[in-house]
């Protein structure tokens, strides 16, 4: 891909069945990113299943569980151009058992495009406390999205008929609920739309003439680039790798921070496994270096597919490198949580892309959320709406950083019974003993010292492949195979 347009991520966040896929899809339909063709071939197969109106969302809904269930599944990733941005579009599922999947795509956004569903009783579903709209729009906030814009669509249903009161009393409320998280409402826009009839995309529509505010492709042209930690050393979290005949073992994800070229050596943690970048590919084509923001898959070679899982984290050898933690310190908010929360807590973090439970080991302080005073030291134990300082230490090897110097790997979401119970930034970072260890003949640094006594250094994990779209170097024509 040139480098001649800023390149920016966008998470596409809502409750289910809002209308994320049908507007990402239309959107990128109208901006000529799928042949007319292409669409046609999608109604007929949404027909043939009795799902017609899906059409545009199954340009991302690719997987054939997702399809049969008309569920966005896993993070799909789509590209369009506006005049003046590259965008990678991650549509995020809305359905509450997919919200792990959520978090690792909104983990990766520069923006966030929040789909609110305008029809009588649905909206009211979304922004409920069990609904997704809020617990969405807070997860993009804490794990760092700071651009946000909203779109309240299904405008053309029989319930809103365009209505301008309607747009206007959800408006308030979202505006409220924005406002208490932290964003700048002056900053948001709001946009009336209709993804399924395409109105307030790409054109005007005199449905609603009220309206003088930008489209949303206007809204999307006018964002403010984010600025690169260039600067700093390298950090890319994997994703998913994948094993591509003719190729080799191909990771892939996005940079964090840094520059990643061909040639460099780098090295992946908590395994401490070391590799030579052969070529990088972005959007199909091999690039010259891959800066913060690019979604990429790099061509190693003498690694194995099964050595390498989504979660560890790729820094330039020798560089200050990303290591393994043996504890770390983080300042939690509890949201949701039922009870009442000891030391011994044992919850699954979700911390960039990675996905491991932690356990509590220490209840340092527990302070007042709006003004970050102590209020009691060592308390005996936390509950939802207290903000705490607490230590944390991973029930297997684990990557993590401090926000203040990465802040991508910095952040974290706690989930427990299938909900987000609290949200967090790590402080401290104790990193683990660490020891050389041979590996196909390369360099291991294992954990000598593990939390629990129970873990192992190299333990396997089979996690959930994402369907990726990258494809690497000289065969980029073939689509990647999924390693089993």
């Amino acid at each position: 891909m040139p480098k001649d347009k800023t390149h920016i991520s966008l998470v596409v966040i809502g409750h289910v069945d809002c209308g994320k896929s049908t507007t990402t899809g239309h959107l990128i339909y109208k901006l000529g990113g799928i042949d007319k063709r292409t669409i046609e071939k999608y109604e007929k197969e949404a027909n043939e299943l009795g799902k017609g109106s899906f059409k545009y969302a199954w340009v991302l809904d690719r997987l054939k569980a997702e399809r049969e269930r008309g569920i966005t599944i896993d993070i799909a990733l789509q590209t369009f151009e506006t005049s003046k941005f590259k965008y990678t579009v991650i549509d995020a599922p809305g359905h509450r058992d997919f919200i792990k999947n959520m978090i690792t795509g909104t983990s990766q956004a520069d923006v966030a495009l929040l789909v609110i569903d305008a029809a009588q009783g649905k909206f009211e579903a979304g922004i409920s406390k069990e609904g997704q709209t809020r617990e969405h729009a807070l997860l993009a906030h804490t794990l760092g999205v700071r651009q946000v814009m909203v779109v309240v669509n299904k405008m053309d249903d029989k319930s809103v008929q365009y209505s301008e009161d309607r747009f206007n009393e959800i408006k308030d409320e979202v505006s409220r609920y924005l406002t208490h998280l932290g964003y700048k409402i002056d900053k948001v826009k709001f946009i009336p739309i209709s993804a399924w009839s395409g109105e307030n995309l790409t054109e005007r529509t005199k449905n609603m003439a009220w309206y003088n505010g930008p489209t949303l492709i206007e809204a999307l042209d006018n964002v403010h680039p984010p600025k690169r930690p260039i600067d700093k050393p390298l950090r890319l979290p994997l994703q998913d790798v994948y094993k591509i005949g003719g190729v080799g073992t191909v990771p892939a994800g996005r940079v964090e921070t840094g520059v990643m070229k061909p040639g460099m050596h780098i090295e992946f943690a908590p395994t401490g496994i070391v590799a030579d970048v052969k070529s990088i590919e972005m959007h199909h084509q091999q690039i010259p270096e891959a800066l913060p923001g690019d979604n990429i898959g790099f061509n190693i070679k003498n690694v194995a597919v099964q050595d390498l899982h989504r979660g560890d984290v790729a820094s330039e050898a020798g560089k200050n490198e990303a290591t393994a933690a043996k504890s770390f310190d983080a300042q939690l908010i509890i949201m949701n949580h039922p009870g009442k929360i000891f030391v011994g807590y044992t919850p699954v973090l979700d911390c960039h892309t990675a996905h491991v439970a932690c356990q509590i080991t220490e209840l340092k302080q527990r302070m007042d959320r709006t003004n970050g005073q102590v209020l009691e030291d060592n308390p005996q134990f936390v509950k939802a709406g207290d903000m705490c300082l607490a230590t944390l230490v991973p029930t297997k090897p684990l990557c993590v950083e401090t926000f203040t110097e990465f802040a991508p790997l910095g952040r974290f979401a706690v989930r427990d019974m299938k909900r987000t119970v609290a949200v967090g930034v790590i402080k401290a970072v104790e990193h683990a003993e660490r020891k050389v260890a041979e590996h196909h003949g390369k360099k291991v640094v294992a954990v000598t010292e593990q939390p629990q006594g129970k873990e192992v250094a190299m333990e396997k994990q089979q996690g959930k492949k994402q369907k990726e779209v990258h494809t690497v170097a000289k065969h980029g024509k073939k689509h990647i195979q999924l390693a089993q």
